[in-house]
């Protein structure tokens, strides 16, 4: 049987850095206010108490949602230190596709295109400032919103967003999807990139 502090922790990892509200918390697992409240302080002190757990709950305008602990800054900076986007995995790159194209864009907005959880590339792509965070949109749970950076600009050798190549009209016949198409020409973009980065080197 699932105890209710897994219920909770359970949601608070699928919601990823957007939280959830209590009002959130209350319709998803049925437990009522000062029941979930009470709930969450326990899931939190054992967080606290733990020294073999690397989690913390965080409250960021009435939202509660899980974090790293403060202690491990030092080691997650290291994990991220001089990225590059040849380290990037598949996933990363996909969404990075949808967000060059789709921005401003929602974690929810590029699951549906992608059909499987963003946040951890999401929180990669921050990481190496390909994207940033763009205001948060006006509808409920007023989620984050996307977008790509000069730094993504930079690195693929974009004067503006205006350079990505041009998403092809919908054709039935071959039964592509816009999804597909702007991931296609995305990957092309990486390989003229990676091109580029072999013909400099040569050079040298």
């Amino acid at each position: 049987m699932q105890s209710n502090q897994a219920k909770i922790e359970a949601l608070l990892f699928v919601a990823g850095d957007e939280g959830l509200s209590l009002n959130q918390l209350v319709e998803l697992t049925g437990l009522l206010k000062p029941a979930l409240s009470a709930q969450i302080e326990k899931l939190a002190a054992n967080y606290a108490a733990n020294s073999d757990c690397s989690l913390q709950i965080i409250t960021t305008q009435e939202r509660f949602r899980l974090a790293t602990k403060q202690e491990f800054a030092s080691l997650l900076q290291a994990y991220f230190e001089a990225p590059n986007v040849a380290s990037l995995s598949h996933a990363a790159l996909e969404t990075l596709a949808i967000i060059a194209y789709k921005q401003p864009v929602t974690r929810v907005q590029i699951e549906e295109i992608r059909g499987v959880r963003s946040t951890g590339s999401l929180q990669k792509l921050l990481a190496f400032e390909l994207i940033t965070e763009a205001g948060r949109l006006e509808a409920p749970g007023r989620p984050i919103l996307y977008q790509t950076t000069e730094n993504f600009l930079n690195h693929f050798g974009l004067h503006s967003l205006k350079d990505l190549p041009a998403l092809p009209q919908p054709n039935e016949e071959k039964g592509g999807s816009e999804q597909q198409d702007l991931l296609e020409l995305f990957n092309e973009t990486l390989q003229e990139d990676d091109s580029k980065v072999e013909e400099h080197k040569d050079d040298k």
